[in-house]
């Protein structure tokens, strides 16, 4: 008896769509993390930004994550050849070019992709420390690992993604109801709209929809999160069904608010629970017949996959891959039912297994920190007149303007500044933030939607602290104002 003829039930025969979709999306997702970070991280986190590298690793030290940047000095130079290799990387996936190759070239181009980009989350401090950053991470780890069109999808990293799945929706059903007591009496979603990071063009409409279409929101999310999401687990065709509940409830968090690429992602895992005559069968092709279920659905029974085979070698190397990372998934396993349940948290150094998690606390007041500028020679006593606002690209400011659909690009200047209103008070990075607006620093300048001086430097600085609600259907006919806003007073002057 030959004994390697065990090695094709570790192959994944239905699930060679689903490794494309994979692949090719998450090396998209890792297109927009470099191209966000192009742009922005220079100026955050840069030789001269908010919250220098060079400053934070002198401080650090062991203390912070795994970069290259302790092995070769920062430079604003050195990180943009770092995104702009990324992007190339992401690109050659997307067009599927390292996939005609053998198996161990995906895993390559992903494995340079994932340490490029761990090293500039290890040094991104706050501007870094979002869910989707340490998803990001471990999505590339696993899809990696799904191989080339040399080898058969491996049935054991299908797997780790099926409970990635899992982690992120049951995680964060389970974060809800452990947490505020508006997801438990069905009112979370009253406020959500409107208190959401960024909210996008339909968020208003959203937040201005009856009572109970509110409430169905959450009985939704919580049927999904909590429930439906298991169902990955089942056999075909309940794991697809699973798995379409998941992407429509994402599909409706895109079109209402903006979370960078955190929803595309979620949607990108979930697809490799649904299985190759699924998407045949939505191609146009006949509908499948699951044999386990006895009842002949279609002509096609499904499971026909190229004639590629697992070398040996490869088949070592998932098996090892996938016990180190059932290692890893202890804590994470244990978290998840904790009555202390960490959301978003890392167990190690790399990102590999995560905790994930959204809005366990949820607010029910819009804040926010509009800053503003004058050229009156007064600075900071200046008339009340001569005050003019910098606007954000995508946080609210003027009332006049509706929301923008932003993701899956992450504005990460204003996200933080979502959090600033939450608790204002002198974050260093906002104190850097102002000092460099007093210079009119053009790096800063770019990461605006306005400067209301043009690059002037202003003669002084104030910080005003607002509560901001949507004007309902009345308001906005009478004003043409999306925002109704309340001047709360002035926080900060410079």
């Amino acid at each position: 008896m030959d004994w390697t003829s065990w090695l094709p039930l570790l192959d994944a025969p239905d699930s060679w769509v689903a490794r494309e979709i994979v692949q090719r999306g998450v090396a998209a997702v890792f297109v927009l993390a470099f191209l966000s970070s192009f742009h922005q991280f220079p100026v955050l986190l840069g030789e001269r930004g908010l919250l220098p590298v060079p400053a934070y690793l002198a401080r650090a030290g062991g203390r912070a994550g795994p970069t290259l940047f302790r092995r070769v000095p920062y430079s604003d130079r050195l990180l943009r050849g770092m995104c702009l290799l990324g992007m190339g990387l992401g690109l050659a996936v997307v067009l599927g070019l390292p996939q005609q190759g053998p198996a161990w070239t995906v895993l390559a181009v992903f494995g340079v992709m994932w340490g490029m980009y761990l090293s500039i989350v290890s040094v991104g401090q706050v501007f870094y420390g979002f869910g989707w950053e340490s998803m990001l991470l471990e999505c590339g780890a696993l899809v990696g690992l799904l191989g080339s069109h040399a080898v058969p999808p491996p049935q054991l990293m299908i797997v780790f993604l099926w409970w990635l799945l899992i982690r992120l929706e049951f995680g964060a059903g389970m974060i809800k109801m452990r947490g505020d007591r508006s997801w438990r009496d069905l009112t979370a979603m009253d406020h959500h709209h409107q208190t959401q990071p960024m909210p996008g063009p339909l968020s208003r409409a959203a937040h201005l929809m009856p009572r109970w279409w509110h409430r169905l929101e959450v009985l939704g999310s919580h049927a999904v999160q909590l429930g439906l999401v298991w169902l990955v687990l089942a056999p075909q065709p309940l794991a697809s069904v699973a798995a379409f509940a998941v992407i429509a409830t994402q599909l409706f968090l895109v079109v209402t608010g903006n979370y960078a690429w955190l929803n595309w992602l979620t949607i990108l895992v979930a697809c490799a629970a649904i299985s190759d005559p699924v998407w045949r069968w939505l191609a146009g092709g006949p509908l499948p017949g699951w044999s386990w279920l006895g009842i002949p659905l279609g002509a096609d029974g499904g499971g026909a996959a190229p004639g590629a085979t697992s070398p040996l070698w490869w088949t070592v190397l998932v098996l090892a891959a996938f016990a180190g990372l059932a290692v890893r998934s202890r804590r994470p396993l244990v978290n998840l039912f904790s009555p202390h349940q960490l959301m978003n948290a890392s167990f190690d150094r790399f990102h590999l297994v995560n905790a994930y998690g959204a809005f366990g606390t949820m607010t029910q007041r819009r804040y926010e920190v509009l800053i503003e500028g004058t050229e009156d020679p007064a600075g900071p006593d200046a008339e009340e007149s001569s005050w003019r606002p910098y606007e954000f690209r995508g946080k609210p400011g003027d009332v006049h303007r509706r929301g923008r659909q932003v993701a899956p690009y992450h504005l990460r200047l204003d996200w933080q500044m979502w959090f600033l209103a939450l608790r204002p008070g002198a974050e260093p990075w906002f104190v850097a933030l102002l000092e460099r607006l007093r210079e009119g620093d053009p790096g800063v300048r770019r990461l605006l939607r306005t400067d209301p001086f043009d690059g002037r430097a202003p003669t002084g600085l104030r910080v005003r602290y607002l509560e901001y609600r949507f004007t309902d259907r009345r308001e906005r006919r009478q004003t043409g104002a999306w925002w109704h806003r309340e001047d709360l007073g002035v926080i900060a002057r410079r």
